[in-house]
């Protein structure tokens, strides 16, 4: 398992466990009433840091492969910059919408 796949599911076992509501005994009447809570409360705000997370891990990788390419062969660098570019623009659109949705839920 690679270094980043490790770390990923380290993030997100620990987010699980954060986001768990505590078991407590039932009270009586009034005190029944109130909700449970968590420690992070997964908001459009909480949503919208993951999507650009994501979006800027694209696109670095998107970056770092055109970059690669381009060096090995310079002859076909303009058309790997063209793709680049279209594939990034695919990415930020995603990544525009996923943010308006987002911000709905809060």
């Amino acid at each position: 398992m690679s270094k980043f796949a490790s770390i990923v599911c380290v993030a997100v076992a620990l987010c699980a466990l954060l986001t768990a509501a505590p078991a407590m005994a039932q009270e009586d009447g009034a005190a029944a009433a109130k909700p449970a809570y968590s420690l992070i409360d997964l908001t459009g705000a909480f949503g919208a840091g993951l999507v650009v997370i994501g979006a800027a891990a694209g696109i670095g990788k998107l970056a770092s492969s055109a970059v690669e390419s381009m060096a090995r062969q310079p002859e076909v660098a303009a058309n790997i910059q063209v793709a680049m570019i279209i594939a990034a623009a695919l990415i930020e659109g995603f990544t525009f919408y996923a943010i308006f949705v987002c911000s709905q839920q809060a």
